[in-house]
């Protein structure tokens, strides 16, 4: 059998057979000899898989389609396109090995190059911050990105867009404060969620400026873990081409990561005023919004703060 038994290891047959073919070589499938869970995988399965020819990481759900691992497979693989352009000191980001699955064979599922991990060193923030620093090089392409994609399992759309603020407003905020308020989120809220919508492109344009980069576009502490060698790796990318400070304000809102992180992006990477005083609250409204569609509670609390902020704002 060429996945060596491996629907003994928990994995249906069929995706147990795409992973042996992924992780073999033409002709010479891998034969599976272990799988056993690993931490990180909030949504879906997280295994590390043994084979004869190695270890990888896979990530596996009976729930998702193909395409979900596809996207996050694309979105991988353009971040390795901007750091292996990068001078020494990026992230490091694993292969991916393949993609695939379905209903039909037992779920979608990504297989990724194994990478050992390690723990914070002294320097992990002066590292990490540098790293995101290079990773955010100007990406030439404009606003939006060349499909839409997901954001843990809800849909990102990524049209192309004329403004920054009109993508934000337009392809960020507006389409999930719907579906919020379809549930019956924010109930009474809707004067100052309106005020704010208003103020979107005027906040926004004093960075229009800016040259888009490729965002990692969910860059909470549990998709950054550090190497063996101390060196910070990324995972779990929702990626598209936007404002460089969208993933500084996520960082930010769920914190967890190293010291310094900040200060060292912003050594090489200045910020104004206005991120602190005005566009990190702009920005953490959509993963908040993200949070409320997908766990309620206590988030939509906290989105209801940034907006009671903005709305207080003088006019543009």
């Amino acid at each position: 059998m060429a996945a060596g038994g491996a629907a003994h290891h928990g994995l249906p047959p069929g995706v147990a057979e795409g992973v042996a073919q992924a992780l073999g070589s033409p002709g010479s499938p891998a034969r599976i000899r272990g799988v056993s869970p690993v931490g990180g995988g909030c949504i879906h399965r997280a295994l590390r898989v043994e084979t004869d020819r190695g270890a990888a990481f896979l990530k596996w759900s009976s729930d998702a389609s193909s395409t979900l691992f596809m996207e996050e497979a694309e979105g991988l693989e353009a971040l390795r396109e901007v750091v292996a352009v990068g001078e020494e000191g990026g992230f490091r980001i694993p292969r991916v090995m393949g993609t695939g699955g379905g209903e039909d064979s037992g779920g979608g599922w990504l297989a990724l190059e194994w990478l050992e991990a390690g723990s914070p060193t002294a320097d992990a923030g002066e590292r990490t911050g540098r790293a995101l620093a290079l990773l955010h090089r100007p990406a030439p392409g404009g606003w939006g990105w060349q499909s839409d994609n997901h954001i843990a399992t809800l849909p990102q759309a990524n049209p192309s867009s004329s403004t920054w603020g009109e993508f934000w407003r337009d392809a960020r905020l507006e389409p999930l404060l719907r579906r919020a308020g379809d549930r019956g989120a924010f109930s009474g809220a809707g004067r100052m969620w309106d005020r704010v919508l208003e103020g979107v492109e005027e906040w926004l344009a004093p960075v229009e400026r800016e040259e888009p980069v490729l965002l990692h576009g969910d860059l909470w502490s549990g998709n950054v873990f550090f190497t063996r060698t101390g060196k910070p790796a990324l995972v779990d990318p929702a990626v598209y081409r936007g404002h460089r400070e969208v993933d500084l304000a996520m960082m930010e809102l769920f914190g967890g990561f190293p010291r310094g992180t900040l200060a060292a992006y912003a050594r090489l990477r200045p910020l104004d005023d206005g991120y602190a005083g005005l566009r990190r609250d702009l920005y953490q409204l959509y993963p908040l919004l993200v949070h409320v569609l997908l766990f309620g509670g206590g988030y939509e609390a906290s989105a209801l703060e940034r907006v009671r902020r903005l709305a207080a704002l003088p006019t543009p």
